[in-house]
């Protein structure tokens, strides 16, 4: 069996784009429609929205690749990244400190064009911490670079890239391309779309590097977007695909066996059309959020706002089986009756609904 790199024609890639423009077209609706709500947001809400775009970003393109790291951590490296921390704060987790390190590389340089250095600095500062690997260079050596699963003794080979002496010219071949393609559907939304899809594929097919390839690879595809729109964009395709990771791997591995690669074209323009819509609505929440809080802040004790806000960080549904009791003393320190007593408050005010009745009842944030 032959992968895409062996076949004749590499990396001329073809694929048919009648599905795929309505997807576009809704794509380029859902994108306006977030920008003006974005511009129409106060500063601290669009600071807001940024840091938990990039943070979801940061964990989840992580989690796809089985690594775990602490929200707070990535949250204080963007933050430090940024300059919103007038003092640092320390992160000892060096995974943290170099994915949101990336992060900020990716948005900060979104205009400039794709180059060798870029992507060795940021594969340096993703393996920031990591030992044993070659840091900011190519993979070398004579082993194979294989995309396999299974146990010890059964693996499955699902994509072998090319030989290590090949990466070079290669990825000289992938820059050049990155910076001069050109596609069928003319338009900076259309364009925006093709290129990512295709450059995140171009990029996992060669697999330049010994790790860290497919966060780097879809931090080429955030910056084929961003680069296309001429701004930056507002969305995490990383937790849209980490949603279910079997369809990405499954997609990938489908098209790496061949130059047609209209199957990818439509998967992953889905998506991006995904992580848009999903985008979309965290902003919606935010907004929500922001006015909900406004409402009661004067209401509150600082208990009540320390538990409130931490619910709110989970999102439009709260936290998962409802606040409780034990829960609200985790977060306060408080005593069982002080927790009681406070949520009792927080229902008759309106801010949380009840469910359940006795030793089961729970909490939610009732935002209408």
């Amino acid at each position: 069996m032959k992968y895409n790199w062996q076949l004749q024609g590499w990396p001329k890639f073809s694929f048919e784009t009648t599905d795929v423009q309505p997807l576009i077209l809704e794509f380029a609706k859902e994108t306006g429609e977030i920008n003006g709500m974005i511009l129409g947001l106060p500063n601290h809400l669009k600071q807001e929205t940024l840091l938990q775009l990039m943070m979801l970003e940061a964990i989840k393109t992580s989690e796809i690749e089985g690594e775990y790291i602490s929200r707070e951590d990535v949250f204080s490296s963007l933050r430090n990244n940024l300059g919103l921390n007038d003092i640092p704060v320390p992160v000892k987790d060096r995974r943290a400190t170099g994915i949101a390190q990336l992060m900020t590389e990716v948005r900060k340089s979104f205009q400039e064009p794709l180059a060798i250095d870029t992507l060795k600095t940021w594969h340096n500062l993703l393996m920031a911490g990591t030992r044993n690997i070659n840091r900011g260079e190519w993979r070398s050596g004579n082993a194979p670079m294989q995309v396999i699963s299974g146990a010890v003794g059964r693996e499955v080979v699902h994509f072998e890239a090319p030989p290590s002496e090949q990466v070079p010219a290669e990825m000289e071949a992938f820059v050049r391309w990155y910076n001069s393609a050109d596609f069928p559907l003319k338009g900076e939304i259309a364009e925006a779309v093709l290129k990512s899809a295709i450059a995140h594929l171009y990029f996992e097919s060669i697999h330049p590097f010994e790790d860290g390839n497919g966060r780097i690879g879809r931090a080429i595809a955030e910056k084929a977007l961003s680069q296309s729109l001429k701004r930056p964009v507002t969305l995490s395709l990383s937790k849209t695909i980490e949603k279910n990771k079997k369809d990405y791997y499954n997609a990938l591995k489908e098209v790496q066996r061949s130059l047609d690669i209209t199957s990818w074209i439509q998967y992953f323009t889905q998506v991006i059309l995904d992580a848009q819509r999903d985008a979309k609505s965290m902003v919606q929440f935010t907004l929500k959020k922001s006015q909900f809080f406004d409402r009661y802040r004067d209401k509150l004790n600082e208990r009540q706002s320390k538990a409130v806000l931490k619910v709110m960080e989970q999102g439009a549904e709260g936290f998962e089986g409802g606040m409780t009791a034990k829960k609200y003393m985790s977060i306060t320190r408080a005593s069982k009756a002080t927790a009681t007593r406070d949520l009792q408050q927080l229902y008759d005010l309106g801010v949380f609904i009840r469910e359940g009745g006795g030793r089961s009842v729970r909490y939610q944030p009732n935002f209408d």
